[in-house]
């Protein structure tokens, strides 16, 4: 098998997320983050009280992961990542414990090349801060200004804040924390990290050895795929890439995007193959995690899947080391939306745009103390197969969680051996 680190490097779009290097991005329109609808928890008279929010969501507009080969160069240049002054806030990165932020070999790895420009690959952009700005003002009215469920000053007790231990996550992450909290802050903002072999907040090759397996053999088989390969061959033929040119749709697809978002010039050629562009991407995408099998699901969000249950029963139960805790931040990739929407039966067959997020919400009906999960998407609220209703009764949610949910020990079995997961 190849090496999975060099294919993950050349893989563009899926980026850093896939095995400490696989992540990427999506739809270009100007408005990235689609608004939110007030929800009826918001008005006092609801019958329901909002106890616990949790947001996984992709970070923002970046350069693109490497060029696509043999076509008009787009400049990237240093002044496309100036950070606007309203994302300045005062944070300080870490290891998960409060120690040094750890290791960061997968950032260390996009610094050995550089862009036409002179800016590193996958870097956030102006365009990428201000999208995390705008997405922490809509978290702003529906949590502070529509509920006043948080308070209006960041507060480490009643925030948390995770990222991936990669430069554009964490300045997404702070540029978040900036428009919902508008830089009022009596602390400096933590935001913890984790080491690259533990990484739970992207499927992880380099953690999991069973992982790395399965996706290597996927992951090459896709690019075998004849509608994939026939597409492939006709769209290097129309843009003038070499054949021993190592490219596929999703690279491709992650310099295009890019591109259009920031206003730089796109070969002319593509503009007839956008659509397929987007189609076949996401088809790779789709071959090599496996939607219909358990397995790769399970080995790629199982362990952050059990996080958020268990940040629900904690609070719930009354167990939380942070009893006022009320917001869940994770800063992370699209390969970490995808499978994670793809387990709760809600992935819409599109690469999860640039600052989209899946947002959690715990709720408990004030007179009978029964408990509801809500999902969105987008800012769209979600019906999950297998829930009764978009207000999902925590049982029916935690069934339909189950079946890709891992323990960290349950995980680390799995990924060490050789058989895997039997399906049920």
């Amino acid at each position: 098998m190849r090496n999975l680190w060099g294919r993950a490097c050349m893989i563009g779009s899926v980026s850093a997320a896939f095995g400490s290097m696989l992540w990427s991005q999506q739809k270009t329109e100007p408005d990235q983050v689609a608004s939110s609808c007030p929800s009826s928890d918001t008005n006092p008279s609801s019958p329901y009280e909002l106890k616990l929010v949790q947001v996984l969501f992709r970070h923002g507009a970046r350069t693109p992961l490497r060029s696509i080969p043999d076509v008009m160069e787009a400049q990237w240049v240093p002044a496309l990542l100036d950070p606007p002054p309203h994302t300045h806030i005062n944070y300080v990165v870490t290891d998960l414990h409060g120690g040094p932020q750890p290791p960061a070999p997968v950032e260390d790895n996009y610094r050995k090349s550089l862009l036409p420009g002179g800016t590193y690959p996958g870097q956030l952009t102006t365009v990428g801060m201000q999208q995390l700005y705008e997405l922490g003002k809509r978290l702003r009215r529906r949590y502070i200004e529509e509920s006043n469920f948080l308070n209006a000053t960041f507060s480490p007790a009643e925030v948390y804040v995770r990222s991936t231990n990669i430069v554009r996550t964490i300045e997404s992450a702070k540029c978040l924390i900036a428009g919902l909290f508008q830089q009022k802050q009596k602390e400096i903002v933590p935001i913890v990290t984790s080491e690259a072999e533990s990484e739970i907040l992207y499927p992880n090759f380099h953690g999991c050895k069973l992982l790395k397996t399965l996706a290597g053999h996927r992951w090459a088989e896709s690019a075998t795929l004849p509608d994939i390969a026939a597409d492939l061959q006709s769209i290097q033929s129309a843009l003038g890439i070499a054949a021993h040119q190592h490219v596929d749709f999703i690279l491709i697809r992650d310099d295009m995007v890019a591109r259009e978002i920031h206003g730089l010039p796109c070969p002319p050629a593509l503009d007839t193959w956008r659509s397929k562009v987007e189609q076949r991407a996401v088809d790779m995408m789709c071959h090599v995690l496996e939607p219909n099998k358990r397995e790769h699901l399970q080995l790629s969000v199982g362990p952050l899947l059990h996080t958020l249950v268990d940040n629900i029963e904690a609070k719930l139960q009354g167990t939380s080391s942070e009893p006022n805790r009320k917001l869940f931040l994770y800063s992370v990739h699209d390969t970490t939306l995808m499978p994670c929407l793809m387990a709760l039966g809600i992935f819409d067959m599109r690469w999860p745009p640039y600052a989209a997020d899946i947002t959690v919400e715990l709720h408990q009906k004030k007179q009978t103390n029964e408990t509801f999960v809500k999902v969105s998407y987008t800012g769209q609220d979600q019906l999950i197969p297998g829930c009764s209703g978009v207000y999902c009764p925590l049982q029916e949610f935690k069934q339909v969680v189950s079946a890709y949910s891992l323990s960290s020990e349950l995980y680390q079995s799995i990924c060490d051996s050789t058989g895997g997961l039997t399906e049920p």
